[in-house]
């Protein structure tokens, strides 16, 4: 029997109220979130639109601060942002007058851990995990979107992050592509062993990905249902037209729709 894998992120009774000063009302966003993620998984959230999930993600960065609760990364409370955690967000964020190298090497050199030999080591080491051999000296703006969040990826897992939060990271791409990069972020996983929190409209992709996916509720956000993907490890895109993806496709549309209709919020898709 193996041996439980140890917990990265832990969220316990987890609470957050916004002020909104457009409107001059306290908005209440999250209420109560209780998750973990075990090292090595892949969890992603989805629910109704405006219910919390990005929010939620800030907060396990550190980038906001929680109103009740606790959020720990490795058994740390996390109360600002640190190196333990990287975000991937939907537009690549890239610097324009930086090479992919230089890009790549950006958290290390500030970390200032390593001599400058290792930093472009490693840095080259990553942009060939992410399939980018022969494009380091290459700029931003003459690549691909698909490449772009490629390098956007690898400079996240520079600085060896035990977590990594990713943000909607291809919603920019088209459908292709979207699907290519779904893929290749698993093989990325598959050979940094790395943990990653997921968030995401398209409960396919959830699925895809995911060892579990975490249904939130309309906001304030509660978790409505943990979902067990019990799919094979070893994924490729054709898994996609097994019945049972498409029964789990249909049960967390299910979920998802019942919350969007009780909030009167329009269902994702």
């Amino acid at each position: 029997m193996d041996a439980p894998r140890p917990t990265k992120m832990a969220a316990t009774d987890v609470r957050l109220d916004y002020f909104n000063e457009r409107i001059g009302q306290t908005l209440h966003v999250l209420d109560g979130i209780d998750m973990t993620v075990t090292e090595g998984e892949l969890v992603s959230i989805v629910g109704p639109s405006g219910c919390g999930k990005s929010t939620f993600l800030a907060a396990v960065d550190g980038l906001i601060r929680v109103d009740g609760g606790e959020i720990k990364v490795s058994g740390q409370t996390v109360t600002k942002p640190g190196p333990d955690r990287a975000m991937v967000f939907q537009n690549d964020s890239l610097f324009p007058w930086r090479t992919v190298l230089q890009n790549v090497m950006y958290g290390l050199e500030l970390q200032q851990k390593m001599p400058k030999s290792a930093m472009i080591d490693r840095a080259r080491g990553l942009v060939e995990l992410v399939g980018l051999k022969g494009f380091a000296d290459h700029y931003p703006h003459e690549l691909s979107g698909g490449m772009r969040q490629r390098v956007n990826i690898a400079r996240a897992l520079a600085p060896d992050p035990d977590l990594l939060l990713l943000d909607e990271p291809f919603a920019a791409l088209d459908a292709q592509t979207r699907e290519f990069m779904q893929a290749e972020l698993l093989k990325i996983l598959e050979r940094t062993r790395k943990t990653a929190l997921f968030i995401t409209h398209q409960i396919d992709e959830a699925i895809f990905l995911s060892n579990r996916v975490a249904v939130f509720s309309a906001r304030p956000a509660k978790i409505k249902e943990m979902v067990t993907i019990d799919l094979p490890a070893a994924r490729n895109l054709t898994i996609k037209h097994q019945p049972r993806f498409r029964d789990l496709q249909e049960h967390i549309w299910r979920l998802i729709e019942e919350e969007s209709a009780r909030s009167g919020l329009m269902a994702t898709n």
